[in-house]
């Protein structure tokens, strides 16, 4: 019989390599995903457990984000998407001061650009928002 170099049990180094990284490359993907669900639940842990604040400001930005997720099974010859948005909102401050917000309460839709009042928020999360009229006034003028 004839041998043409290659032993699939012995010393072939490129198999061995493969058979050596494959578990490694597998380990830190793995590891990776873990990684980011501990880091998401501590912000979201960090985020409920943050006080309540209420303070007056402006939305001066609305803006939101599409994640996409899609997977092909070959057995079956199916294809899966998904996808999320996630809305956020910027508010400006009395003292010039900006930060954006995560709206975990739905009220994207419900404000708009220019829209001043108190916004109660909690951590990175708007949880509501009460326009002022007055101020909504004198700007209207």
């Amino acid at each position: 019989m004839s041998d043409f170099g290659f032993s699939p049990m012995g010393g072939d180094p490129f198999f061995n390599t493969i058979s050596t990284l494959f578990p490694i490359i597998f380990i830190i993907i793995f590891g990776i995903i873990i990684a980011v669900f501990i880091s998401n639940g501590v912000k979201y842990v960090q985020n409920k457990r943050s006080p309540q604040e209420s303070v007056f400001a402006t939305v001066v930005s609305k803006r939101t984000y599409v994640e996409h997720h899609s997977s092909h099974h070959a057995d079956d010859h199916m294809h899966s998407s998904t996808s999320r948005t996630h809305y956020y909102i910027t508010l400006q401050f009395d003292n010039g001061g900006r930060k954006e917000y995560l709206d975990v309460k739905n009220l994207y839709g419900l404000v708009a650009e220019g829209d001043t009042g108190y916004a109660l928020v909690q951590g990175e999360w708007i949880v509501a928002f009460e326009r002022s009229m007055e101020r909504s006034r004198e700007r209207a003028y």
